[in-house]
């Protein structure tokens, strides 16, 4: 047994070495391409290069990055800001509600079940799309970009929420309506606490989606004024040149809010992606 042991113990060993000089290569690299050139000036970033630079312009690039188009680059952060806020938050209520519908009722819910799989399948279409937010008057509006990012992600995230509803007891629902209290209630004190895991997968998928989202923010919310992180990239490419060191300065500082969401919710994103992989 010892020996089996220690044979099983080599394998993991190599497996996480392995895996680690995978990680390097595959993130390591880029990360350190894009971090360096972001401190080089633009003449030694337009060699796109490995190498260290001859002086670091760390403070100048990324000065001139935040500070250029009279800060637009702020109001950048702020817009992607509020749409990823608010979509999640509808997004985690509206899917949580209906998940749980379509896993308690069956027989009403099966047609259901396969018109949300449909909106995993079929992509939307552009020009329709903003003929529909014109004629609700939420083209170019916050409102109409946050109720589209939500409708795009709500197939995803209501299938998770199904999959992790479907591990909980139907005893639950009926020990609690036995003792007076009504659905939502029963939704939000019983039920909705309990999807924590879950949650927390989609807080971090779907933010990084509708964050890094450009697309959508392209066709259905355009304008100076509208304009998000992601978009902002545009500022350093032209026709005649791409300002290399400024461009990746500015691919460093949009990439930090997800990347801290990441390293707070990463424990998570498993056990909610794995619910309901056995049961349901």
């Amino acid at each position: 047994m010892s020996a089996k042991r220690e044979k099983r113990s080599k394998r993991t060993l190599a497996a996480e070495i392995a895996g680690t000089l995978v990680a390097l290569l595959f993130f390591g690299v880029p990360a350190y391409f894009v971090l360096i050139n972001s401190m080089k000036t633009s003449t030694e970033a337009a060699r796109l290069e490995l190498g260290w630079p001859n002086s670091f312009e760390f403070l100048a690039n990324y000065g001139e990055v935040i500070t250029a188009n009279d800060g637009r680059l702020l109001l950048a952060f702020f817009n992607s800001a509020v749409i990823t806020v608010f979509t999640i938050l509808l997004l985690i209520i509206v899917c949580s509600m209906a998940a749980f519908v379509l896993a308690r009722r069956q027989g009403m819910a099966k047609h259901l079940n396969y018109l949300v799989l449909v909106g995993l399948m079929i992509p939307p279409a552009i020009v329709p799309t903003i003929w529909v937010l014109q004629g609700l008057g939420l083209f170019k509006t916050f409102p109409g970009i946050i109720f589209l990012e939500t409708a795009l992600r709500f197939s995803f995230a209501c299938i998770l929420y199904r999959a992790f509803v479907a591990t909980i007891p139907k005893e639950l629902d009926e020990a609690a309506l036995i003792d007076g209290c009504g659905p939502l209630r029963l939704f939000f004190q019983i039920i909705f606490p309990l999807l924590k895991p879950v949650t927390s997968t989609i807080i971090v998928l779907s933010s990084i989606q509708v964050y890094n989202d450009f697309e959508n923010m392209l066709y259905f919310f355009p304008g100076s004024e509208n304009a998000t992180v992601q978009l902002t990239l545009y500022n350093y490419t032209g026709l005649f040149g791409t300002s290399y060191n400024l461009l990746f300065a500015n691919v460093i500082l949009i990439c930090i809010p997800m990347l801290i969401l990441f390293i707070f919710f990463n424990k998570r994103i498993v056990s909610g992606m794995t619910a309901g992989a056995v049961k349901g």
